[in-house]
């Protein structure tokens, strides 16, 4: 058995095997007729979609002197988060609590005129804050969410990452790609080496749905904006990787 062995790169490296095949071989691999070559490829298929749904955090910290007034005052401010996302039309199934924290503040360090430190900071008060993880279905709007979320009283708002509600059809579609693509590569090296594609022995997928990197939105300012915050949804991608083994034969 002959085997050639190409990357995706394209690599122009070949692999000859021994016509004769221990029993071990056979069963680390598929199986060809003893004047035949393998062909391993790989290819990439890719597809892009306009993104139907964004996710995002939104939250608040609030700040107390004591543990108690703290979690108070962010439970105030967070409710009238809450309730400005489900206004904004954001169903209370896409609102969901992603953590919530209660630190201490500590103040300055007392320091003597000869630099040693003659008391040690102590704590002036607490520092508390929520958080949710929010899906934004309604992509025309969102701006007009964002600015909704600060005015509510937001002060930490991160996101978004766009993706698609339902990205099965675009695999699909970066699937039939990859195997064109790498079907029509071994075409071409068997051509190129005098051989014909026989059949296909193997086949293994990798990759997937990719979003773009998120982008980061935390200006307190946004509300203060004549017009929504601007957001460009753009597209996403998705990419299926393919290795296939094929046999060649004259």
């Amino acid at each position: 058995m002959k085997s050639l062995a190409f990357p995706a790169a394209l690599a122009l490296s070949a692999m000859i095997a021994p016509a004769a095949v221990s029993a071990h071989d056979a069963q680390s691999g598929p199986v060809i007729a003893p004047a035949s070559t393998l062909l391993v490829l790989s290819a990439e298929g890719r597809s892009t979609r306009v993104p139907d749904l964004a996710t995002f955090s939104a939250g608040v910290t609030s700040q107390g002197k004591t543990a108690g007034e703290a979690m108070t005052a962010n439970s105030a401010d967070m409710n009238r988060v809450v309730a400005a996302l489900k206004k904004s039309g954001i169903a209370e199934k896409d609102i969901q609590t992603s953590s919530i924290n209660l630190n201490p503040i500590y103040g300055q360090p007392v320091v003597g005129p000869n630099g040693q430190v003659t008391q040690e900071a102590r704590i002036i008060g607490y520092q508390a804050n929520n958080t949710v993880n929010v899906r934004q279905r309604d992509l025309k709007g969102f701006g007009k969410v964002l600015d909704a979320l600060v005015a509510a009283g937001a002060n930490q708002v991160n996101g978004p990452n766009f993706q698609m509600a339902n990205p099965d059809a675009a695999q699909d579609e970066a699937r039939v790609a990859a195997m064109k693509a790498v079907r029509a590569r071994a075409e071409l090296y068997a051509k190129a080496s005098g051989l014909r594609v026989v059949r296909i022995l193997s086949i293994s997928e990798g990759g997937g749905y990719s979003p773009p990197m998120p982008v980061m939105y935390a200006k307190a300012a946004m509300a203060d904006a004549a017009a929504p915050t601007p957001v460009a949804v753009g597209e996403v991608e998705s990419a299926v990787t393919v290795s296939v083994q094929f046999e060649l034969a004259p």
